[in-house]
């Protein structure tokens, strides 16, 4: 199980294409990489981002502007490292570590920035 977290056109509600591609990798990823607003997390990681933002964990972001989520993102960055501060990372993606977790937040802040005014949906 997983989430498909997208940044859609906030005008046509379209999922938004890039630019250029990019090569973040989730639990799926495009091996050529993909222009596409979109980053695939899997469950495992919940438990970090619930116990941070308890009532939606990374859902909190959905309905968000790029802009307005990159305070969300980094402020469950610094909850997820205040909490396990030597935070791990797995070279196993599945791997539920804090460090997977905050890798991934790290790389929707980046997608945020490419796409501010993208808003975010998934599931």
């Amino acid at each position: 199980m997983s989430y498909d977290i997208k940044l859609h056109d906030p005008v046509t509600k379209e999922p938004i294409e890039l630019e250029a591609k990019h090569f973040m990798r989730g639990g799926t990823y495009a091996i050529d990489g993909t222009s596409e607003a979109w980053l695939n997390i899997t469950y495992n990681y919940s438990k970090f981002y619930y116990e941070v933002a308890p009532e939606k964990g990374i859902r909190s972001i959905y309905g968000m502007t790029g802009a307005e989520s990159i305070p969300v993102l980094q402020n469950m960055i610094d909850q997820i490292t205040k909490k396990c501060p030597n935070a791990e990372t797995s070279k196993n993606y599945w791997n539920a570590t804090p460090g997977n977790a905050i890798k991934l937040l790290h790389q929707l802040i980046a997608m945020a920035k490419m796409r501010p005014d993208g808003v975010w949906d998934g599931d």
